[in-house]
C-alpha cells in the first residue's frame, strides 16, 4: 500500500528538538572570510585582502549594493585572525586596533543600517586555530555578553586546542550563554568535526537542542577534489543525517568556493546543485568584488536558492548511484513538489542517461519541470523514458512539481547503494 510522502516525512523526520531561540528556519545565507581570505593580516602589504574592518565592509556593501541581499545572502560573517592578541585590562576580547579601528559594534552597525547581519568566531580551546585567545570555559560568559554587546547576530564557536571532555561541557555552555544575554544569536557548533561526525560519539540528539548548524566534516579547500569529497562523506552517511537536520538545526559542509580560483562553471553548478540538495547553509567564501559574472550567475539563480530555503528543511538523498557514471539525488519539498539532480562523474565527456520519472520513485501523473541552470521546461509522465546529458564533474538540476503524491519504498526516497529504488 502506498503512503503519501509529506505525511511521512513529518512524522519520521521532524521529531528531534530544535534550538529554541527561532533563528534560522531556513539554512542561513551570507559570506564567510575563511576560505578566500584566510589570516591575512598583512595589510602594510595587501590592504584590500587582509582580515580587517574594511574588508568586510567592502563584502558588506557588495551584497547590498549587487543584489545579494534581496535573494537572502544576508550574513557577513568574520572569521578566525581577527581580536587582539591580548583580552584587555576587564578580561573581554577586543579588536586588533589597527585593524579594526572602530571595534566590532561599529560593524555590526554597519550591516544592521543596511538589512545585513553580522557574524564572528570563537575558539573552545585557549587559542584559536589561528593562535589568538581562545573562549575556553571560564571565559565562556563573559565572551557570550561581549559579543551580544557588540549586537552580533553569530557566532562560530570551533574547537582548536581543547580536548573532547572541554568540549562536552563547554558547547552546551556556550548555547546556555548566548540564550542568556537576551539577543538572539545564531550557534555554529564545530563540535561534531572534532569527533568524525558520526554517532554513537555523536550525539545529533543533543546537537539539535544546543546548536543552529554545525561542522561535520573537515574544512573545504579551494579545489574540485574537496567539493567531491565532502559531498561523498554526506550522502554516504544519508542514513544518520537526514533525520537529524531540519528548521533550525542544519548540517553544514562548509563554504561555497564558486567563485575562487579552481572550479569549473559546470563543477560550480555541480557545487551549488549539492548543497541546495542537502539543504545546507549558503555561505560564499569568495571575493564579490571581482567575481565572475558566471560564477554570480550560479550563486543568485533564484530556483536553486528557493530548493535550499524550502520551508520543510529536509536534506535530500542520493538514490543511485552507478560507479563512473552518474549519481542521481532526489529532495522531496514543500507543497508535493521535488528537486531531482543528476551528477556526472565521468571526467571525459558528456554522459547521457537514460530513465524515467517512475524509475525514479514517483507515483502515476504527468509532471512539470523545470531546469534550474537552464530554464527549460518541459513536462513529463512518469513512465515515459527522457535522456538527460549531463557534462563532465556537472549537474543537471531539476524542479519537478507533483500532480499528486509522492511514495517510496519503506518511506524514505531510496538508498545509498547501486540499486535504482523501486515504487511501491
Amino acid at each position: 500500500m502506498s503512503v503519501s510522502l509529506l505525511p511521512l516525512l513529518l512524522t519520521h523526520f521532524v521529531v528531534a528538538a530544535a534550538l529554541d531561540n527561532g533563528l534560522m528556519r531556513t539554512p542561513p545565507m551570507g559570506w564567510l572570510a575563511w576560505e578566500r581570505f584566510r589570516c591575512d593580516i598583512d595589510c602594510e602589504n595587501d590592504p584590500k585582502n587582509c582580515i580587517s574592518e574594511n574588508l568586510f565592509i567592502d563584502m558588506a556593501d557588495r551584497l547590498v549594493e549587487d543584489g545579494w541581499k534581496e535573494l537572502g545572502y544576508v550574513y557577513v560573517n568574520i572569521d578566525d585572525c581577527w581580536s587582539s592578541k591580548e583580552r584587555d585590562s576587564q578580561g573581554r576580547l577586543q579588536a586588533d586596533p589597527k585593524r579594526f579601528p572602530r571595534g566590532i559594534k561599529y560593524l555590526s552597525r554597519y550591516m544592521h543600517d543596511r538589512g545585513l547581519k553580522l557574524g564572528i568566531y570563537g575558539d573552545m580551546g585557549t587559542y584559536t586555530c589561528g593562535g589568538y585567545p581562545g573562549t575556553p570555559l571560564d571565559k565562556i560568559q563573559i565572551d557570550a555578553q561581549t559579543f551580544a554587546d557588540w549586537e552580533v547576530d553569530m557566532l562560530k564557536y570551533d574547537g582548536c586546542y581543547s580536548n573532547a571532555e572541554q568540549q562536552a561541557q563547554g558547547y552546551p555552555e556556550m548555547s546556555k550563554a548566548l540564550n542568556s544575554t537576551g539577543r538572539a544569536i545564531g550557534y555554529s557548533c564545530s563540535w561534531p568535526a572534532y569527533h568524525g561526525g558520526l554517532p554513537p560519539i555523536v550525539n545529533y540528539t543533543l546537537l539539535g537542542e544546543i546548536c543552529n548548524l554545525w561542522r561535520n566534516y573537515g574544512d573545504i579547500q579551494d579545489s574540485w577534489s574537496s567539493v567531491v569529497s565532502i559531498s561523498n562523506w554526506f550522502f554516504k552517511n544519508q542514513d544518520v543525517l537526514v533525520p537529524a537536520q531540519g528548521p533550525g538545526r542544519w548540517h553544514d559542509p562548509d563554504m561555497l568556493i564558486i567563485g575562487d580560483f579552481s572550479l569549473s562553471m559546470d563543477e560550480s553548478r555541480a557545487q551549488m546543485a549539492l548543497w541546495c540538495i542537502m539543504g545546507a547553509p549558503l555561505f560564499m567564501s569568495n571575493d564579490l568584488r571581482t567575481i565572475s559574472s558566471g560564477a554570480r550567475n550560479i550563486l543568485q539563480n533564484k530556483l536553486a536558492i528557493m530548493i535550499n530555503q524550502d520551508p520543510l528543511g529536509i536534506m535530500g538523498r542520493r538514490i543511485l548511484q552507478e560507479p563512473s557514471h552518474i549519481e542521481v539525488y532526489l529532495r522531496p519539498l514543500s507543497n508535493n513538489a521535488s528537486a531531482l539532480v543528476f551528477f556526472s562523474l565521468r571526467a571525459d565527456m558528456p554522459y547521457r542517461y537514460k530513465t524515467s520519472l517512475s524509475k525514479l520513485s514517483y507515483t502515476t501523473g504527468r509532471y512539470k519541470i523545470v531546469d534550474v541552470f537552464s530554464n527549460e521546461q518541459l513536462s513529463l509522465k512518469d513512465s515515459a523514458d527522457f535522456v538527460v546529458s549531463v557534462n563532465p564533474s556537472g549537474v543537471v538540476m531539476w524542479y519537478v512539481s507533483a500532480p499528486g503524491s509522492l511514495s517510496f519504498r519503506n518511506g524514505t526516497p531510496g538508498s545509498d547503494c547501486n540499486d535504482q529504488p523501486s515504487l511501491l
